[in-house]
Formats: structure tokens, sequence, C-alpha cells
């Protein structure tokens, strides 16, 4: 192994020190919590989801739809480049549709997957700073990028595993789908459920899409399994919610408890929550002072190097 330059030292040390704040959050999330957790319900005019997976085709027209109204960059990598296709949730994908094949059986299924903006959500309660938060009147959980500090709780926090972090961007947003909330009011509903040519997803109040999917339980005896309805009671319950012929873990949703999981996390939004990220912070200040310095450090280097045909150690 050669000899390691400062400058290349600075660089390891910057990186080690954000893992060292990433392991920090880490470990605040994995804290027990600071006390029981009250019961939350949904507010009156909670809106969210509905899908059935029996009327899913796999057509994917609301994950290229999703893209389209949030101004998402298409994720074509999986197609090398030709198709819009991600793999799964990531910075440039809101919602996705994924199949599940049991080579054994044959059996399969379509399932879509996006936030599920819980009743009571962990990643609310885990945000020190309240960047994301739950609104008040449609329950939709929102994202504040004025707020958010980068700490990444709400991706430990959550267990669905929904918010993506822009690793590769300067100035990082959080991703999720919030349910597409700067066009409810223009549209009326998200461009998800706005395009499905099956009414595989539909969008309502919370209330009336339970109803609905109680409904078409007792339809179709037999087909739905254990003809139970997914995020009714699930961690407190979701505004997403979803019926399968199939088992609900196969599709990939966690078997979760009726309890809500902010009592684990919902310290993190307190006083001890705002003095552990207090060094996230002045870290992140530190780091845009560093980097500005550093630009213009480089570029003397390039200089020199140019004039003298030496490399500089720093």
């Amino acid at each position: 192994m050669g000899l390691l330059s400062r400058r290349a030292l600075f660089r390891r040390v910057g990186g080690g020190v954000g893992a060292a704040v990433a392991g920090g959050a880490v470990a605040l999330a994995s804290a027990p919590p600071a006390g029981a957790s009250e019961v939350r319900k949904a507010p009156a005019g909670a809106v969210g989801m509905l899908y059935d997976a029996t009327k899913c085709i796999g057509c994917k027209a609301c994950v290229a739809e999703c893209a389209k109204v949030n101004d998402l960059t298409p994720d074509t990598a999986p197609s090398n480049g030709l198709w819009q296709m991600p793999a799964d949730l990531d910075v440039r994908t809101k919602n996705v549709i994924k199949l599940y094949v049991d080579e054994a059986t044959g059996e399969s299924s379509f399932v879509k997957r996006q936030c599920m903006h819980c009743v009571d959500p962990s990643c609310v309660s885990g945000c020190p700073f309240n960047a994301l938060h739950k609104e008040p009147e449609q329950g939709i959980v929102a994202w504040d990028s004025t707020r958010c500090i980068g700490c990444r709780y709400c991706e430990v926090a959550c267990p669905f595993e929904i918010p993506k972090f822009e690793w590769q961007a300067f100035n990082p947003k959080i991703v999720k789908c919030e349910l597409c909330r700067h066009i409810l009011d223009r549209d009326g509903q998200p461009g998800c459920t706005r395009v499905c040519p099956t009414g595989a997803v539909i969008y309502g109040g919370r209330a009336a899409l339970l109803a609905e999917a109680k409904q078409r339980v007792v339809d179709r005896p037999g087909v739905y399994h254990e003809g139970r309805v997914y995020g009714e009671h699930e961690a407190g319950g979701t505004q997403v919610l979803y019926l399968s012929h199939l088992p609900f873990e196969k599709l990939g949703l966690p078997t979760l408890s009726d309890r809500a999981l902010p009592a684990g996390t919902r310290h993190l939004g307190g006083p001890l929550g705002k003095l552990v990220a207090l060094p996230i912070v002045l870290y992140a200040v530190f780091l845009r002072f560093f980097r500005r310095n550093w630009k213009v450090h480089e570029e003397e280097v390039a200089r020199l190097k140019a004039e003298r045909g030496l490399e500089e150690q720093l």
C-alpha cells in the first residue's frame, strides 16, 4: 500500500465523521422507549389508497405517472438506459410495482409499494426537527426540506423501509410518496390512482376505503387471504390498505402487531433527540464550509501542478 497523502487523509476523515454521525443516529433510534405511547387515531378527513392485488395486471402505468407528476428522473438503469423499470423504491422512484413468483407452486402476484402513510408513523416520531410530519386534516405523511438535517432517523424507524436518502446529492432530499399532495387540489387524486386501467388502486377517504375493502371480502368469499385487510390494524393502522389472494408477507409486507411502533422512537422528536442531533447540524455547517474552501484549494493545486509539474502533498 502506498503512502497516504494529507489530501487523501482529509477526504477519508470527512467520510469517517459522516459515518460516525450516521452511527450515532442508528444507536439513538435503537434506544428503548422513554415511556408508553398514547394510542393515536387517523384524522376525520384522513385520505389514502386501497390496492387490490387480484386486480393488478402489472402494467406499471402508475409508476410512469408517478415519475411524471413528481418530476422524478426516470430510473432506466436496470434496462441499460432504454426503459423506465425500477427494481425497487429509490431516490428516483416513489411508487413501484413488483412481482412475486413462487417457483415451487407457480403462484404469483403483483404488488404495489409506496409510503404507507401510517396513522401513527414511526418516521415522524423519530424526526428531531419535524421535517417529516403528519398533516392534521388528511393525515398525509409529508416532508419539509427546510427542516431536514439529513440525519436519516426516518430510514431507521420505518418498518416498511420506505424513506430513501439522496446519497449522491450535496443538498440531499428524503424521497418518499406524499400522495401527490401538490396536485390533490387540482386533480382530486394522486397520479397513480388516476391512470390505473383496472382500478387495482383507488383513492379516497380511509374510512370509505376500509368499508370498500371489507365489502369486497364479503362479495368474494375465499378469494382474499384470511379475509383480512392489511393496514386496518398493523402498526396502529395505515392509510394505504391492501387486499391480496396470497399471504401478505410473500408480497414483502412485514408481519406487525396492532401496536403503533412510535413508542420506541417518539422520544427522538423531543429535547433528547434535538440534543443528539445538534452535532449533526454542526457537522453539516462544517462540511459546507470545508467543501467551499477545498474547491478553492483544489483549483490552486491544479494551477501549481500545471506550472511546476509536481503533485502537491496538501
